[in-house]
């Protein structure tokens, strides 16, 4: 029988910070989507949902670029 993955679970409510210390190969791609949270210190505090909004960023294409980034790299 073959397994199915089951899409890397991303919690809406972890800061932006606690996102890219656990897997720090996902600060390229807040760059690459233009967010400016690297290095600021309100990435403590806001949520991808928070970063999203405040960039102007489709928050589903966000997360399934967030999803891919960190599958690759597992």
């Amino acid at each position: 029988m073959p397994t199915v993955e089951s899409p890397i679970r991303i919690d809406f409510n972890a800061s932006v910070d606690d996102i890219m210390r656990r897997w720090p190969q996902t600060i390229r791609l807040f760059l690459d989507f233009r967010m400016k949270c690297v290095g600021c210190p309100i990435a403590t505090f806001h949520t991808i949902r928070d970063s999203c909004r405040e960039h102007c960023v489709d928050l589903d294409e966000f997360v399934e670029a967030l999803r891919s980034e960190i599958a690759d790299s597992s």
